[in-house]
């Protein structure tokens, strides 16, 4: 890989085409195009407007935004003065917004205007935050637009290192508290040389659409710096990630490669449109069951690239290569980071023999922020433990086995069990809940709830819905039980842990 110098700021890396590029269409969304020219000009008023707001060096900018190219502009715009750019999930709630506000110090928000009601919810308790600018005028809030339109078109970047931070990603905890996942200037290089350059092999002339959002690590390489740093034109859109949005902008803007996770691209197969022009499709997040490839495969006949990667390497680190997919596995190590799977002792494991993957590449986070205990067991030395089972077979493939803790991953998102059995319990009909992986009938794992019920209370089918709702208005909708079975008691140890284990094996027996 090339050596990234030691004065670098990674804003003008991805803006390195901007100039040369002016005049072409950088973003699509909907009806709204918008070109590497104007893209720099107002990610460079936005730096300014920061600036302007007292915005300094490494302060935290927090992004609650959509899909639209308001968000590539205010991240790329942050980073340029030196500020650190924290992208947040906007599919969360109050609470979760809270807690990471608050643990990041955030000093500027901006917010896009539906989402707005969440900070009023908490505003009383931010005591960091200094400022709020919304996407689309909101009264008593400065707009973005406005905001930035009258500020110079210029601006000199910040003399940052190259192991200066650069942004802020949140990753879910074991124990559903977040961790703020600490990127530095150098790492989005290291991310395009290998994975977008050496698997995805990214034209001038492709049109890129990831299903995946903006906030997630994944979704950030797929549709800010992998399309920009290549020149390539890349489609946003604000909207959940629906079948039909997914078919829709994929035959409107004539799409060449387009990213997602499997939950989505087994239910695209329940409705199998047109795939229009795409030529390449990619998949991450969770583990692509081969009947889906397959499926895909056979009635588009386009190839899905599975991989894995983890917000700590910032994107795909093990992957598939079109024209050499083994289905049901997530390839091999990609050119430039380090796969090995490990016991206990952190020894190397016989082939075919389970245990923990561990990783290695420059694109590696610093640490979680505020978690030095976290932070020195999941990043040993120049490695990252991911928690993950794997194994791997003689032609050197890696297959996913399950996790280290009891962490699911719903729809390519890491859900905490305790988070969802704290909400079941918060319900007055229970008395005590526990979570465990399901598969679908598409192979997909979603939460199942076992429930004791309070005494005099009966399950129904009634109680069981009124639960889903319930769940459904107070954590994310991703997070909800998809079954709910009422049970007399809960296996436990002798120290009253609950055995979730024994709950698995429940499961797999009535499957």
């Amino acid at each position: 890989m090339e050596e990234v110098p030691e004065g670098f700021n990674v804003a003008d890396y991805i803006l390195k085409r901007a100039d040369e590029l002016a005049e072409k269409t950088a973003y699509i969304c909907g009806d709204q195009k918008i070109t590497y020219g104007r893209l720099k000009q107002k990610v460079n008023q936005t730096g300014l407007a920061l600036k302007d707001d007292g915005v300094e060096m490494e302060n935290r900018v927090l992004l609650l935004m959509k899909d639209t190219p308001d968000l590539p502009i205010a991240f790329l715009g942050a980073i340029k003065i030196g500020a650190v750019p924290v992208i947040l999930n906007n599919w969360l709630k109050s609470e979760d917004y809270r807690y990471m506000f608050n643990d990041s110090r955030g000093k500027v928000l901006i917010v896009d205007k539906s989402l707005v009601h969440f900070y009023e919810e908490i505003k009383a308790d931010l005591p960091f935050l200094k400022k709020v600018i919304t996407v689309g005028r909101v009264d008593d809030y400065d707009d973005f637009d406005s905001w930035i339109n009258s500020k110079p078109s210029e601006l000199d970047s910040a003399p940052t290192n190259r192991d200066d931070s650069a942004f802020w990603l949140y990753s879910s905890g074991s124990t559903g508290k977040p961790k703020g996942v600490v990127h530095l200037q150098k790492d989005i290089p290291f991310s395009v040389e290998t994975y977008a350059e050496t698997i995805l092999n990214i034209k001038e002339s492709d049109i890129l659409f990831s299903a995946a959002k903006l906030f997630f690590a994944y979704g950030l390489g797929n549709g800010l710096y992998f399309p920009l740093v290549s020149g390539a034109t890349a489609v946003l859109c604000p909207d959940l990630p629906s079948p039909e949005a997914m078919y829709e902008n994929i035959n409107r803007f004539d799409v060449t490669i387009f990213f997602a996770v499997p939950t989505l691209y087994g239910r695209m197969l329940q409705t199998k449109d047109k795939l229009g022009k795409v030529e390449k499709c990619v998949s991450a997040g969770e583990p692509l069951p081969k009947p889906i490839y397959d499926q895909w495969l056979d009635h588009f006949n386009v190839e899905i690239n599975d991989g894995i990667g983890s917000t700590e390497l910032l994107h795909i680190y093990v992957s598939n290569r079109f024209g050499d997919i083994k289905p049901g596995s997530s390839g091999k190590p990609v050119e430039g980071y380090e796969a090995k799977i490990v016991d206990e002792s952190g020894k190397n494991v016989p082939t075919g023999q389970l245990g923990t993957l561990i990783v290695k590449g420059g694109s590696r986070a610093a640490r979680y922020w505020n978690m030095e205990e976290r932070t020195r067991t999941a990043m040993i030395g120049k490695w990252f433990s991911t928690g993950d089972k794997y194994y791997q077979d003689k032609a050197g493939y890696f297959y996913y086995a399950g996790r280290d803790d009891d962490m699911l991953k719903v729809g390519g998102i890491w859900v905490s069990p305790a988070e969802v059995e704290s909400c079941l319990m918060s319900h007055v009909s229970v008395l005590e809940a526990a979570v465990v992986g399901r598969k679908d009938k598409q192979d997909m794992v979603k939460p199942m709830a076992f429930i004791v019920l309070n005494e005099g209370v009966n399950g129904s089918d009634a109680l069981a819905k009124e639960m889903k709702e319930f769940c459904k208005s107070k954590i994310a909708h991703y997070k909800y039980p998809r079954w709910i079975k009422f049970v007399d008691d809960l296996p436990k140890t002798a120290t009253g842990k609950i055995q979730r284990f024994k709950l698995r094996e429940i499961v797999d027996e009535n499957i």
